[in-house]
């Protein structure tokens, strides 16, 4: 499967201002939903938290494959960001479905395999925004989230590193949106 890159398209212009009320949905996905999107949704939820403005946001993770449907985050995942201060215990696996496409705004993978596949997902004249999750922090110069299951604790380390990043940076860009 040869993967193209395709540009971002969103439901309203990246730049515009939300309505009063309105709440953002985000769903991060990876292959198993059980290292890379429960960890991202667990970093995002606590900073969008302490950045005051969880109430504005609807925030999920998903897989593209339902190996783990059900199950916990991988021990070393929720170990690796109960370090941090981030709680993973209580999410769930699931696999994502085509109903996620009507329920998020904004849909990021964390690499061009999963990317690839929500693409092939994404229901004809889906008009909401699908893309890297590393996009939205430019200057870390990667563009996807590794996948750590195969490898030791660094490789979770790293995941957190750069998902700390990124959702800072998603973070401040949905703020910036927000009405005042």
């Amino acid at each position: 499967m040869t993967l193209r890159k395709k540009t971002p398209v969103g439901v309203r212009s990246m730049n515009e201002k939300l309505p009063i009320g309105c709440r953002v949905s985000v769903l991060f996905v990876c292959m198993g939903n059980i290292c890379r999107s429960p960890t991202a949704e667990g970093v995002f939820r606590a900073m969008a938290a302490r950045a005051g403005i969880i109430g504005h946001i609807q925030v999920d993770s998903a897989g593209t494959h339902d190996y783990y449907a059900g199950g916990p985050p991988d021990w070393r995942a929720t170990q690796a960001a109960q370090k941090r201060g981030y709680d993973l215990a209580p999410l769930r696996a699931r696999q994502v479905e085509v109903e996620d496409f009507q329920r998020f705004d904004r849909i990021y993978a964390m690499d061009w395999m999963n990317l690839g596949q929500l693409e092939a997902l994404r229901p004809r004249g889906h008009s909401g925004h699908l893309s890297l999750f590393l996009d939205v922090a430019p200057n870390l110069g990667v563009r996807e989230v590794p996948d750590p299951y195969d490898g030791g604790p660094e490789g979770f380390e790293r995941v957190l590193d750069l998902i700390e990043r990124a959702s800072e940076a998603l973070v401040a860009d949905i703020r910036l949106k927000l009405p005042n």
